[in-house]
């Protein structure tokens, strides 16, 4: 059975004491499931999200690194200082990287290659923009995505990679795909991966939706078959939204 995700994505959000905060307020509520719970705050906070969540079955994954190991990189953060704070999962590709940050799918595959390297656990995003859903070309772009960037890996890198669809249209839009076009998405996306792996990791690799999902549709898309948790946004900066989220995942 594949694994059920839920990891909300903080981005530029909460100060060190609004961290420990909402922290807090999820361990107080939290009650284990069989669905794994990630939060990814921001960079400055993650030392000390791993300390408070250290004993907690909530996982912490930071929301982006660089591909080198060391070197000239100002404002960069390497694999490998993830991993000496204790951090092992590391979300790579996200739209925003893409579209505010220019990062073209040759850098995102340096970067998912470093991590995979040094036996880190990568939430690999990807999504459509509006106009290639609008033009019906959505399918091949998310095709050339993944293909561009995970067209080398081997078995053992599957074991470490979930994947996380994103229609860029429905990023903090309050748009959301629907259950329908999400499923038929997800199924997609698991056909390329049987053709560029292996039936086996098609079949055990986690799916996850990202797109202005929230307590009210959360149960509608993760319901579908294809469709195995989600990469939460906005909803995941209050406790109540995200833990009902999580709920909704079971």
């Amino acid at each position: 059975m594949r694994q059920k995700i839920v990891a909300g994505n903080w981005k530029m959000n909460k100060t060190l004491q609004e961290t420990e905060e909402l922290i807090n307020a999820l361990q107080s509520d939290y009650t284990t499931t069989n669905t794994e719970v990630i939060i990814a705050p921001a960079y400055v906070n993650l030392y000390r999200s791993q300390e408070l969540l250290n004993s907690s079955k909530i996982n912490v994954s930071a929301q982006n690194m660089h591909f080198e190991t060391t070197g000239a990189f100002t404002g960069e953060i390497s694999a490998e200082m993830l991993q000496s704070i204790g951090i092992d999962t590391v979300i790579l590709g996200h739209s925003e990287r893409r579209d505010v940050f220019l990062e073209t799918d040759e850098i995102i595959a340096k970067k998912v290659r470093k991590a995979l390297d040094q036996q880190m656990r990568v939430i690999f995003c990807f999504g459509e923009q509006l106009e290639e859903r609008k033009s019906n070309t959505h399918f091949e772009v998310v095709s050339s995505q993944l293909k561009s960037v995970l067209s080398d890996l081997s078995e053992t890198d599957w074991n470490n990679v979930v994947l996380a669809y994103e229609p860029v249209w429905a990023i903090g839009t309050g748009e959301t795909a629907s259950p329908e076009q999400a499923q038929e998405m997800h199924k997609h996306i698991r056909n390329e991966i049987s053709v560029m792996s292996s039936e086996a990791v098609a079949s055990q690799i986690s799916i996850l939706y990202g797109g202005s999902v929230k307590p009210a549709n959360a149960v509608g898309l993760f319901s579908k078959e294809d469709i195995d948790g989600g990469l939460i946004g906005g909803a995941s900066l209050k406790a109540d939204d995200f833990l009902a989220i999580v709920d909704a995942a079971e």
